[in-house]
């Protein structure tokens, strides 16, 4: 794995679809909907197709050579 961006979350956790819009690897929810279906993404290096999928910190997301790890913004 190459370089590994951090995207930072404002809750304990994310669903995938938000999350990769947040990280602006997709536009839309039906492209979230798309490159999930066409086996396209990965959660930490393995295969993921659910939209609903929780995210937690730390967790690396993967989409054409693109990785970004979500961070939980840190408590005041």
């Amino acid at each position: 794995m190459g370089r590994v961006d951090d995207i930072e979350i404002r809750d304990d956790s994310i669903r995938l679809g938000q999350f990769l819009k947040l990280a602006s690897l997709i536009e839309t929810g039906a492209d979230a909907k798309m490159v999930l279906a066409d086996g396209l993404v990965t959660v930490n290096d393995e295969l993921e197709t659910r939209r609903g999928r929780q995210l937690h910190d730390g967790d690396v997301v993967e989409i054409g050579g693109i990785s970004v790890r979500v961070r939980t913004a840190p408590s005041s």
